[in-house]
């Protein structure tokens, strides 16, 4: 598997509750539309209650951590290619621009690593 993240961040106007439903009612289904290679993805929406921050840690700039995985990187490739397209990738910033704060997002490729838990 092949897997990126994402950092991305509600905007200011939108409660918690209009982002996690745009999200998951428009947003995703679109990325699932347009890009096929997916054959993960994960939202992760963050709770600010109970989080964890070490003193002179950075405030955190982000509102959900997306996961996408692909079968490899050459289905990876092909969907950044599919997003290079014009078309395609109007249609994606049209509909971040209707909840995200574009300007702090940031994308990784990722090397993921699971531990076995034995108890």
């Amino acid at each position: 598997m092949y897997k990126s993240m994402a950092l991305l961040k509600c905007k200011p106007e939108l409660t918690r509750e209009q982002f996690i439903d745009y999200y998951e009612t428009r947003h995703a289904p679109l990325i699932c539309a347009l890009l096929p290679e997916v054959c993960g993805y994960r939202r992760n929406f963050i709770h600010s209650e109970g989080a964890f921050l070490n003193p002179g840690a950075a405030t955190r700039d982000y509102d959900v951590i997306t996961e996408l995985w692909f079968a490899d990187r050459a289905a990876y490739e092909a969907a950044m290619e599919r997003c290079a397209n014009p078309e395609t990738a109007r249609r994606i910033a049209e509909d971040e621009e209707q909840f995200l704060d574009r300007s702090c997002t940031r994308m990784f490729v990722v090397d993921e690593h699971i531990s076995t838990l034995s108890r």
